[in-house]
């Protein structure tokens, strides 16, 4: 058994403490009191690629102009970004990284993701938002205090469709609306609200399921159009559905001007599947600003954007130009940068995620100039107010029909006040 020198120990020993406490010193150099985290779940390989890259991208570049403008003077918010391929467990893992990351907000990706995560944002006491998707019932901040849907819910989508036709419906009768759905718990969950509306208003409805993945709806299509032939078509189709519908729907000769599709049924890579010359006329819903490009930046949030890219010599980025996902990860970022912000304005540096979440809950009127549906939060209403805004393709983009609108509240708010 050999002798082990004294001094060599001691000098490990030193080299060990001082790289544990460089590793220390790093850490809390990329996250210290004043670097205020949000956690971005992502989806940029998996099934709905045609929207992650888009939105993810705007987020990070809100952020940047965010933090660009010491907007928290002496201090910034840090995008933790981690990309799950649209994969539950992936998403669960994700989270449990953002938290121990000290992620004080997190940007869930996709319904399925926020079912499971939300008991854990309450037990955690983390603020999560699930713009456009995830359950309606979590507009209900009393039963989900920390889950925050931050746009119009399916329920208020669908609510808005219907308001949307019966506004311009001139015929003798009440319409027949075919709702056309992805046949998942997502695409179901408009089913209570448009059993009321039927009730109320007295349209005949029916209802059209088409399998995932959705890329085949020939025979729902001619059910619709001749068996059934419905005045107008509500679709709440997602990733490949919403463009081989078009084509179906044209391949029929039906009329995409009477067709609107939910906030997932419209981006500009769904036109690109159908062509736009073959969507012309189709109605989009959106919570909000579309139409922009590169070449277009016809919004003054977007122009921001542009001349930080080039003030810091750089092209201003392609994903810009699916304007659709793009401005949606811009809108959720800035609602998560201000919730921040407003929770130093009232605590101070030193926040918690419970300080943020209730400074969401006091966001009153939040819009960006319009670039958004205006938010107002309540303890009680974590939607936000469910505003969407109606546009339409036509020459090869998008025109704007209506301004924000909200459709049938009074039923909404039902189904919200009940949290089912």
């Amino acid at each position: 058994m050999s002798k082990r020198n004294p001094f060599r120990l001691l000098w490990g020993a030193c080299l060990l403490a001082l790289s544990l406490l460089l590793g220390l010193g790093a850490f809390a150099g990329s996250a210290s009191a004043k670097d205020y985290i949000i956690g971005l779940q992502c989806d940029r390989s998996g099934p709905t690629m045609n929207v992650g890259p888009f939105l993810c991208k705007g987020f990070h570049d809100y952020i940047q102009l965010f933090n660009k403008k010491n907007t928290i003077p002496g201090g910034k918010v840090v995008v933790m970004e981690i990309e799950h391929g649209y994969n539950v467990p992936r998403g669960v893992e994700a989270y449990e990284r953002h938290k121990a990351g000290g992620a004080l907000t997190i940007s869930l990706y996709g319904t399925p993701h926020t079912v499971a995560l939300t008991p854990k944002l309450t037990e955690d006491k983390i603020l999560g938002t699930s713009p456009g998707f995830g359950s309606a019932a979590g507009a209900n901040g009393e039963r989900f205090p920390y889950l925050f849907p931050a746009a119009a819910s399916y329920w208020s989508q669908a609510a808005s469709a219907i308001k949307f036709i019966e506004d311009g419906w001139k015929g003798d009768k009440q319409p027949k609306i075919a709702f056309i759905y992805y046949d998942n718990p997502a695409g179901r969950e408009p089913f209570p609200v448009l059993d009321d509306l039927q009730k109320q208003l007295g349209f005949e409805i029916e209802r059209f399921a088409v399998p995932p993945p959705a890329i085949e709806m020939r025979p729902q299509v001619l059910d619709i159009a001749r068996k059934f032939r419905a005045d107008w078509v509500v679709s709440h189709l997602f990733g490949r559905g919403p463009g081989v519908s078009l084509k179906e729907f044209a391949r029929m000769g039906f009329p995409r001007e009477r067709m609107v599709g939910l906030v997932w049924a419209g981006g500009e890579s769904d036109i690109r599947i159908a062509g736009w010359d073959t969507s012309e006329g189709y109605y989009t819903m959106q919570f909000a600003h579309v139409g922009s490009r590169r070449d277009n930046l016809n919004h003054p949030l977007l122009r921001e954007i542009a001349a930080m890219y080039q003030s810091e010599g750089k092209p201003l980025p392609e994903e810009m130009d699916l304007s659709v996902y793009y401005n949606r990860g811009v809108g959720i970022a800035a609602l998560h940068a201000e919730a921040i912000r407003a929770a130093v304005a009232s605590k101070g540096t030193d926040i918690t995620t419970v300080d943020v979440k209730n400074a969401m809950e006091r966001i009153d009127g939040f819009s960006l100039d319009g670039f958004i549906a205006p938010i107002k939060m309540t303890p009680q209403d974590h939607e936000g107010g469910g505003g969407v805004r109606i546009f339409q393709v036509k020459n090869g983009g998008y025109t704007p029909v209506t301004d924000w609108m909200w459709g049938y509240r009074d039923v909404v708010l039902k189904h919200v006040r009940a949290g089912e």
